[in-house]
């Protein structure tokens, strides 16, 4: 080592084990079935940055390890930063150190990017990146060039979707939207309009272009289905290099193939999306439950009322479990009734929560309470535990921003996340009650996060897309949102095997979102029927296997 580089490295060096060593002495450690639970997220987020800042993580290549067209040679970076950004996502779980990351200033920069990768004698693999809010690595790319979608937002230039409203008599009110464009800012500025997109994701700081590979689900999917159920056209660049304009009748395999394709098959760099006028406020309300049973048939009755221009329904349904070993976040609840949720959570054990909203705007804003009243009316919550707020409709869809806020400010935020979201049938929801939440985390005494569940419509799918759902008319996404401490994620993560394990012994048949698998073998289960069709689109829009590798299916 060099003598200055030297001086420099080893009072860091001291200063990390010394804040590994008071890190490690400020973790209180349970039984063997309770999770380490570390005290404090801030000081593992200062090693993170003190091994950033040492450039353990990566550091700067003199060079590039390939020769990039002069077109777009200055579009690449691969210094420190940019790769160390490129080289984690929102699961700080997974870290791929890529060869560079690119900064495209137009459409056509990305097109050249892959025709070159198609034409470059050694294999070179391209991850589209957003706001990299997958967990398993899935934006990344092991020596490859991550595109750093987000760069477009900044360039000024014809060609570009940006955010556009526009009508017609065929498609009535409709927007086109850039791949890179966050959904909240989609959402600021058709409320402009007086408009909105129909179907969201719970977390609207993502992009566009990667809710739509995935399927876009939150709580009015049950009504108008996923986001990708809510598109009418696509702009894709092909993993051949090909820009292509997709529809229903225009290049329809392709269409079909990117909505859900987890990138496989093309870059989506618009997509013209379904708006309906937009409510004011919104009607949002919490009914508490002791028995499963009663939770989930009051779920399925709510959602059995789902026509796009229904008006006694919900417009928006999930729900949650509460469990007596906690965290439990209550915050929703007034001061006063806390107390006593915290004691039915403590009397039962586990109690399972209906969230239900109901948009009302001028015209409706008279009738709205007698509707809502009409609506729940012999649902079978535990009595005197209803809960409702008036909020308006923006500070609802943008609710968990402000808990982004707090957690950002507390430092649990850029922590690991080893989530796992699935889809089961409705059949089998009551097998995965009684033996994942009863049987696996109540009597082992399991911490765990926010644990969402709530049912879904399969007619509000297109089968012919990509996504991967249950084959029953009716089935649930359950989803546990694990948050632990750089050393604690993998025993969050031994407990999603445990789950998997358990539905696997008993015939559940689950299906992930947001997939990580580590076999081809995982994935050809996981596709099913699609399977063959998902291949055969792969051989003709990403032939040479450059798109999305973080994925791991092909490779």
């Amino acid at each position: 080592m060099h003598a200055i580089n030297a001086l420099l490295f080893y009072p860091y060096l001291y200063l990390l084990l010394f804040l590994i060593k008071l890190a490690s002495s400020a973790t209180k450690t349970t039984t063997q079935m309770t999770l380490t639970i570390p005290i404090s997220f801030n000081m593992f987020s200062m090693i993170n940055i003190l091994v950033i800042s040492m450039g353990l993580i990566s550091q700067p290549a003199e060079t590039l390890s390939f020769e990039p067209p002069q077109n777009i040679s200055d579009r690449f970076r691969n210094d420190s930063q940019a790769i160390d950004l490129a080289s984690t996502d929102y699961g700080h779980i997974i870290q791929t150190k890529s060869a560079a990351v690119f900064y495209p200033t137009s459409i056509d920069d990305i097109r050249s990017l892959i025709l070159f990768a198609n034409d470059n004698s050694s294999r070179i693999g391209i991850g589209a990146r957003g706001q990299g809010h997958s967990v398993r690595g899935q934006c990344m790319t092991d020596n490859g060039v991550v595109v750093n979608m987000t760069n477009l937002m900044n360039q000024q230039k014809t060609g570009l979707a940006g955010i556009i409203i526009s009508q017609s008599p065929a498609l009535g009110s409709y927007a086109d939207v850039g791949g890179e464009q966050l959904w909240i800012d989609v959402l600021t500025e058709t409320l402009k309009h007086g408009l909105s997109p129909v179907s969201w994701t719970d977390y609207l700081y993502l992009s566009v272009g990667g809710t739509l590979s995935n399927a876009g689900i939150s709580g009015q999917t049950f009504r108008f289905g996923p986001q990708i159920s809510n598109v009418y056209e696509l702009d894709v660049i092909t993993g051949k290099g090909d820009f292509v304009t997709c529809s229903t009748d225009k290049s329809p395999e392709l269409f079909y193939a990117v909505l859900g394709g987890l990138g496989q098959f093309g870059i989506i760099t618009r997509a013209r999306i379904a708006l309906q006028p937009a409510p004011k406020r919104v009607k949002w309300v919490r009914m508490l439950y002791n028995d499963f049973s009663a939770f989930s048939q009051d779920q399925e009755r709510l959602i059995s009322m789902n026509g796009i221009q229904e008006k006694d329904g919900a417009d928006y349904i999930e729900g949650f479990v509460l469990m007596r070993q906690g965290p439990l976040d209550i915050s929703f609840y007034p001061l006063s009734d806390q107390p006593k949720i915290v004691s039915l959570v403590t009397q039962y054990g586990i109690i399972y929560c209906i969230e239900l909203v109901k948009y009302y705007d001028n015209s409706t804003q008279n009738s709205v309470d007698k509707d809502l009243q009409v609506l729940v009316q012999g649902l079978r919550f535990v009595h005197g535990f209803h809960f409702e707020k008036d909020v308006e409709y923006i500070r609802f869809l943008n609710r968990v921003h402000y808990d982004e806020l707090i957690l950002r400010k507390q430092g649990f935020w850029d922590v690991p996340h080893p989530w796992l979201n699935l889809f089961l049938p409705r059949s089998q929801i009551s097998d995965f009650d009684s033996g994942i939440f009863k049987d696996i985390f109540l009597k082992q005494s399991i911490t765990t996060g926010l644990i969402i569940i709530y049912p879904m419509n399969k007619n509000k799918w297109n089968d012919k897309m990509s996504t991967a759902i249950p084959d029953e008319d009716i089935f649930y996404t359950v989803a546990f949102l694990h948050s632990s401490g750089i050393q604690d994620w993998e025993a969050y993560d031994a407990v999603n095997k445990q789950v998997l394990g358990f539905c696997e012994k008993n015939g559940i048949v689950v299906k992930q979102y947001l997939p990580h698998y580590e076999t081809q073998g995982d994935w050809i289960n996981h596709f099913g029927s699609k399977w063959t069709n998902f291949q055969k689109m792969k051989a003709n829009f990403d032939p040479n296997n450059i798109l999305s590798p973080g994925q791991r299916i092909f490779s």
